[in-house]
């Protein structure tokens, strides 16, 4: 019986803390009674929702257009606004260049060619599909750039184990039978896979067949030299797989419409600093390219190490004749990039579009030149963002004929096909997020929370910026990165408030914390998505991801430090924050 009971709460675990959860809570708001409680009530069970997950986080994104109209916090109508901002426009347009650049496999070639530029030794193989990857990811969804980039890498490693076989066995391996030990848990982790349910919600998850690895009832045994080498053949399949996840994110972080958090951040300073212009394209990409490049090489010199060992001598310019390995891999890339055939049309126009995207992103207002922007009558120079850039020439994939007047009109795009790319979840989650911040705002519970922290004033700024950081990082491998972006802007601005710091100074490095969620494969899509590829296990992710972690942490610190100082004037408190008298004063 009490077995019986015990499963059936077990079973019921999500319903029960979707009903206990508000229940637990109401003390807050009946006990004391004020807005301020209200609105920490719906904030606090939001988070423990989005947390858990145990509804949809798009659907725990509404709660705000329920409840705060019911606690006479915002009018309904107030509420709604906030669910459609500036950002959904960027994310859209955004999202134009994304479907076309997958349907016409222009992401395809970009990445092959990288590839043939750095060589076929596995050091440098590994690196040229992390750059590959994370180059694709500063312009598309880090899933999208994931499930562009693995299907190549695993035919390359396909071709290099089959060719290992060759060379020692004489015997051909279309199964890619690896150790025995690995073999027994290849089923369990597909299962495990499948029932992932991932938290990265920058991205539509896209569901792709892994590998398939059939055992067989007779396995030769290999002399020990072969072993050992199928061996090292694994690590390296373990070292480029998990390379592909994270340079997803590393790449994300570069650009403004590259990550989630980036987005939900400069909306989120255009609606709680309107007079804050000092975040756009240019100077974002100043700050956060060198951060993702130290970052990657750092991550490949450390996943290199970890898996393959510590010979570093692939640095040396060393040209010589090729391995079998390097041979097999070669031959697959030159067939692979052979197969696009000369560059068309279709890619052209989406490059062209590509280029002036960012181009006119560029120079639309950088800081140290007028820009475009200034053309605008007087007055009306902040009408035309980054969004419309996007919206416009996004629009244009929907008008451009994909092919010539001897065939019927189709544009470069269809609907369907943007719809099928489109994040409507992060769209919604984002929109929960902007009303949630409005409604601490309207019922003072931003101005409480900048009060109750002021004691923090007491540490040294860098101090609270990192304990900032880590806790984000930490909360960011099993909340999604969008969630944890949304949770914690609202809390950190009147952090920053308080204690008299220029809120970009802590804002900026705790967004790009919440990208670096590399310890689980639940953590976020990309990492799940080559989990479903068999090569690795959750302790080889969980063991390279924190060393990522540590490195990304001190390259956002670096940053933040050093040249993002002058570049954003972290050193000064701005005019656009408001000042709080009563409050102490500490400057960085």
């Amino acid at each position: 019986m009490l077995k019986k009971i015990h499963r059936g709460l077990w079973n019921f675990r999500s319903f029960l803390l979707i009903v206990l959860t508000p229940l637990l809570l109401l003390p807050i708001p009946l006990v004391i009674g004020t807005k301020e409680a209200d609105c920490a009530y719906v904030m606090i069970l939001m988070a423990v929702y989005w947390v858990t997950e145990v509804i949809p986080l798009s659907m725990t994104a509404m709660l705000p257009a329920v409840l705060f109209p019911l606690f006479g916090i915002m009018k309904s109508s107030d509420v709604a606004k906030w669910y459609f901002k500036d950002f959904h426009f960027l994310l859209v347009g955004v999202i134009c260049l994304a479907t076309s650049i997958e349907k016409w496999g222009l992401h395809r070639r970009i990445a092959l060619r990288l590839v043939t530029l750095v060589g076929v030794n596995p050091a440098w193989l590994m690196l040229g599909f992390m750059s590959g990857c994370a180059l694709l990811s500063m312009w598309v969804q880090n899933t999208s750039a994931v499930t562009m980039v693995m299907p190549i890498v695993e035919a390359v490693l396909q071709q290099i184990l089959k060719a290992k076989e060759y060379q020692c066995s004489g015997k051909d391996n279309p199964n890619l039978e690896l150790d025995e030990t690995d073999m027994s848990n290849e089923k369990e982790k597909q299962i495990k896979s499948n029932e992932m349910q991932p938290h990265g919600l920058k991205e539509t998850f896209v569901q792709i067949q892994p590998v398939s690895q059939s055992n067989t009832t007779e396995v030769p045994v290999p002399a020990q030299g072969a072993t050992n080498s199928r061996k090292q053949d694994l690590m390296m399949c373990k070292a480029m797989s998990i390379g592909i996840a994270y340079s997803s994110n590393i790449g994300g972080i570069t650009t403004l419409p590259g990550t989630s958090p980036n987005l939900i951040f400069s909306e989120y300073l255009n609606q709680v600093y309107p007079d804050c212009n000092c975040i756009n394209f240019g100077n974002w990409l100043l700050l956060c390219l060198p951060i993702s490049i130290i970052m990657l090489f750092l991550t490949w010199i450390w996943l290199y190490w970890l898996f393959i060992g510590s010979d570093f001598s692939f640095l040396k310019c060393q040209k010589g004749e090729h391995s079998e390995k390097e041979k097999a891999a070669k031959k697959v890339i030159e067939e692979e990039y052979s197969s696009l055939g000369p560059m068309r049309s279709q890619e052209i126009v989406t490059g062209v579009a590509f280029v002036l995207m960012v181009l006119l992103w560029l120079t639309r207002s950088p800081g140290f030149f007028p820009g475009w922007a200034s053309l605008f009558p007087e007055g009306q120079s902040g009408y035309f963002t980054d969004a419309n850039v996007a919206l416009m020439l996004g629009l244009l994939f929907f008008i451009i004929p994909a092919y010539g007047p001897s065939k019927k009109y189709e544009a470069m795009i269809t609907w369907n096909e943007f719809q099928a790319s489109m994040p409507w979840k992060v769209a919604l989650l984002v929109g929960g997020g902007f009303a949630l911040a409005e409604g601490t705002k309207e019922s003072g519970l931003s101005l409480w929370v900048a009060e109750l922290l002021t004691p923090l004033g007491d540490l040294p700024v860098f101090a609270v910026i990192t304990i900032a950081c880590v806790i984000v990082t930490m909360l960011t491998e099993v909340t999604s990165n969008a969630a944890t972006t949304t949770i914690f802007l609202p809390i950190l601005s009147p952090l920053a408030e308080a204690i008299h710091v220029n809120p970009l100074y802590i804002l900026i490095p705790t967004t790009l914390c919440t990208s670096f969620s590399f310890l689980l494969p639940v953590s976020n899509p990309p990492n799940a998505v080559v989990y479903a590829y068999g090569h690795i296990s959750i302790m080889d992710m969980v063991k390279a991801g924190l060393g990522v972690n540590v490195i990304g942490l001190l390259c956002v610190l670096l940053a933040v430090g050093t040249w993002g100082v002058p570049l954003f004037s972290l050193d000064t408190y701005p005019d656009w924050a408001p000042t709080i008298p009563s409050l102490n004063s500490t400057l960085p």
